[in-house]
Formats: C-alpha cells, structure tokens, sequence
C-alpha cells in the first residue's frame, strides 16, 4: 500500500454527505451498529469538549498518563499535515495500512447511506481503538458536544469542559448560555467531569444540567486552583498541594489547561509524578510553537519564526498575553483565516502587540478569506497591514522592514497545517 491508499477513501468519503457538517447522531448510531458497536468495547473513555484548549488538555492528560505507564488512545481534530494525526492507537499514530484497512471497511458498511466526512472519519477511529489494547480512549469532540459524532459513549470514566465561548454560531446558538449547553451534552449521570475557567453565564448551565444528572463537579475557582508563583505551576485541590514545573507548552493560558489535565488525573487516582509529566512531557503542534527547522525558517534568516493555529477571540486574547510575556522584539503577523470566524474579535486583542500584518489567502481552502479580505478586517482593528502571495513572500517583506523580527504565522489551524506541510 501507499501514501495515496487512505487519502483516496477519504477523498471518497467528503462526497457521502452534501453538507460538510450536519449535527445529529442517527447516522452515527446507524453505521456503529453494522460495525458491531465498537463504541460499547473501548477502553476507559475521557471525553473531552469546550471551545479553547482542547487539545493542548489533551495531549497534557495523555502525557500525565503515560508518565504513569499507562496507554491511551486519542481522538483529535481536525488534522494539520496529514489525516494520520487524528487517531493515535496507544500513543502511536495509526499505520497507513491499517488506517487504510479501518476505512475501507466503514466505507463498505456505510454503503451509499447519507453520512458526513466527520461522522464516518469518527466511526473508523472507534473502530480501530476497539480492537487496539489499551488503558484509557481520549475522546476530543469535533464541534459542541450534544449531538457530536464522539457523543456515542454512554459509560465515559470522565468528562472535562474546557473553556467555552462564543464560537460556530451557526450550529451551536447565538448565546453563551446556548453553546454552553451544548458543550454539556456530553455530561453522563452520575460520571465525574472536570471543569474548566468559565464565565458566569456559561457555568450556571453547565451546573443546572450536572445537578439534574448527579454529575458531580470539580471546578476550577472552586474546587481546585492553579496559578504561576516565582516561575512554578502551583496547584491546590481539596486533597493538597503541588508545586511543578510550568508547562512545556508555550503561553500562560497554558498553566489553566495544565490544571483541568491534573485536576482530571487527580481524579482518576493518578499521583504527582503523572502531573509532573503532564506539564513536562506534553507537545501539541501549532499552539505557539516556535519553528525552528525547514525551509521557512532559512528563509527567516534568524528571525524568531512561531506558529500558532488559533482563531476566535479567546484564541487572540491568548496570543495577545504570550506575546506580551516574551522578550521585546518587533512583532510582524502573517496571519490568514476562514470565513466562518470573528475575524476582529480574533484580530483586536492583538492590535496593540504588532507592527503589520501581512495577509496571506489559506491555499486549498474554499471558506478562506482572500488576502485582501483579512488585510481589510485588521485596519479596521487599527493595523497596519498588507497582502502577500504566500507566507514566504511575506517573511522577506518583513525581513526588509525588520531583520530581527519576532514572525507569528496564525489564524488558522489550516493555515498552519499547510505551514507545516510545507516547511517539512
């Protein structure tokens, strides 16, 4: 078999649904039962929604477990460079021959019923953990949570809310009250769930719903605490304290997702030594992550290349304070991003921290914002910005205006997994 084997199944697969996302669980249902149910034979299963952080509290939670000698499964997206990303059995990212193999079968199951790339994408991974061993199954959710093609586990051991704000209003409601809800469709009765910082609004549903089911809570402010103290991660709970290393991960947001993955460790029984690797051991690609090979970063010529793929307003607000935390230097964004976000409310944070902003169009993208599109919404933020071809034409831009520039590529976790591509 060869690299093209899986990207034409997949290919395949976008055409089985005319809408790219369409939120119901019957589809799903439907197919997992010609599959034999594997959502009923995973391993312990921690699932995982909210609007920011997911994956960074991901990765962290898999890092502290297999700090413990434990092996997980994970279930993430969407993808960056390559569809593989998205299902790691046991901490290995899936075989070509065996993704190909998973695929082909749901593909042949499905027949030519209606079902959405997610969907289908989703029981494939479940499949594949089913008939993997392993200890724990972390399951991100793709979009929500309610009606989420990951929703399908009825016994989770955990689930963890991660930050939720206003973000896929077209799917998930206009309010905060609204999204929260749906984000707390995946609480199950009587199983614990790991909260994280919420605003008032979006807590008091999420409080409503857990009361009703018998959800008991551990929520950040309340029942466990995190800060950064003389450059350490201190951590308090109802059952002590630990003093850590900060987090490997970049950016202070970091230090809260470090305590929503050690507040949930904490709760599956796991000592401090599983939380110490969960700040120390964790790495998750394109949340600040500073490049520092490829062909990019010659072309950089010694500028500080960073890549970030965030890209609603609490994703700028995040950026906004890393940037601010980093030593001084010029700060030039290559920014481009898709049509569907809030592209000022994402922009405004980071208004005050850069000197331009060069706009590039996500290639390969039917929702992106053209160039001059996204050049449009940062003036009206107050940048001063530009358009490029390509984010290489846009470093030597910046290079003759900065040869020591600090470069942020973000916007989009498209455009950075096309970064990633092609500065491999």
């Amino acid at each position: 078999m060869n690299q093209k084997s899986s990207d034409v199944i997949l290919e395949r697969m976008m055409s089985l649904h005319p809408k790219v996302i369409d939120l119901t669980l019957d589809r799903m249902w439907r197919l997992l039962e010609r599959l034999d149910n594997p959502e009923r034979r995973l391993p312990s299963v921690i699932h995982i929604a909210g609007t920011n952080g997911k994956g960074s509290t991901q990765a962290m939670i898999r890092a502290g477990l297999e700090g413990a000698g434990k092996t997980a499964h994970a279930y993430t997206s969407p993808h960056l460079a390559r569809f593989h990303e998205r299902i790691r059995l046991a901490g290995e990212l899936i075989s070509e021959p065996a993704l190909t193999e998973i695929l082909d079968e749901c593909y042949v199951a499905n027949g030519d019923a209606d079902i959405t790339y997610f969907e289908i994408t989703t029981a494939a991974a479940l499949l594949a953990f089913a008939r993997t061993d392993a200890d724990y199954t972390l399951l991100e959710v793709g979009l929500g949570g309610r009606l989420d093609a990951t929703n399908v586990v009825d016994n989770p051991v955990l689930t963890v809310i991660t930050p939720v704000s206003i973000d896929h209003t077209q799917f998930l409601g206009e309010t905060l009250p609204e999204i929260a809800g749906e984000k707390a469709g995946i609480l199950k009765r009587g199983v614990p769930c790991v909260v994280g910082r919420q605003q008032d609004e979006a807590l008091e549903v999420i409080e409503h719903k857990a009361h009703r089911l018998g959800v008991p809570l551990s929520v950040f402010g309340q029942h466990w605490h995190v800060s950064e103290e003389r450059g350490r991660l201190i951590y308090q709970d109802e059952t002590g304290l630990l003093d850590l290393p900060l987090p490997t991960l970049p950016g202070h947001h970091q230090i809260e997702n470090a305590g929503i993955a050690i507040t949930s460790l904490r709760t599956l029984g796991f000592d401090e030594a599983a939380c110490e690797a969960a700040v120390t051991k964790a790495t998750w690609p394109a949340r600040m992550q500073r490049l520092k090979t490829g062909p990019l970063v010659e072309a950089a010529q010694g500028s500080e290349l960073w890549l970030d793929g965030g890209h609603n307003p609490a994703a700028g607000h995040a950026i906004a304070k890393t940037l601010a935390a980093l030593p001084k230097r010029p700060t030039y964004l290559i920014c481009g991003m898709l049509n569907t976000k809030d592209i000022g409310g994402y922009l405004r944070p980071l208004s005050g921290h850069v000197e331009r902003l060069f706009a590039v169009t996500i290639p390969g993208e039917a929702a992106t914002l053209t160039a001059e599109e996204t050049a449009g919404f940062a003036k009206d933020v107050g940048m001063s910005a530009s358009i490029a071809s390509n984010p290489k034409d846009a470093i030597q831009s910046i290079l003759q205006d900065e040869p020591n520039a600090r470069i942020l590529i973000c916007g989009s976790l498209y455009l950075a997994g096309a970064i990633l591509r092609d500065n491999g």
